[in-house]
């Protein structure tokens, strides 16, 4: 899978001291996803089982223990994932996944 973009997963336990332990688990998330070939929601279910998959190609992914979400659309066609946000969960509970 290409993913877009790395950048804001940096910048989220870069700018804020208090998010980096994000920062391993983001990137074992990172490494995993881009190593991946999902066609459909179901192969990211068989590959990550806690992964609330949501409609029109959203996936919330849980990280470090639960403790941080990583939103995402994917396109499967062309096999791209492109994160949307990434936060705690009382951040997440602020968003409305579907249209972030």
């Amino acid at each position: 899978m290409r993913i877009i973009a790395l950048s804001r997963l940096k910048a989220f336990w870069k700018d804020n001291p208090a998010y980096a332990d994000a920062e391993q688990p983001g990137l074992t998330w990172y490494r995993h996803t881009l190593k991946a070939d999902w066609a459909s929601p179901a192969d990211v279910k068989a590959e990550f089982r806690n992964a609330s998959i949501l409609r029109d190609g959203r996936v919330v992914f849980n990280i470090a223990g639960n403790k941080y979400r990583v939103v995402v659309w994917i396109n499967y066609t062309y096999r791209v994932v492109y994160v949307r946000f990434i936060g705690t969960h009382a951040q997440y509970e602020e968003i409305d996944a579907q249209t972030i």
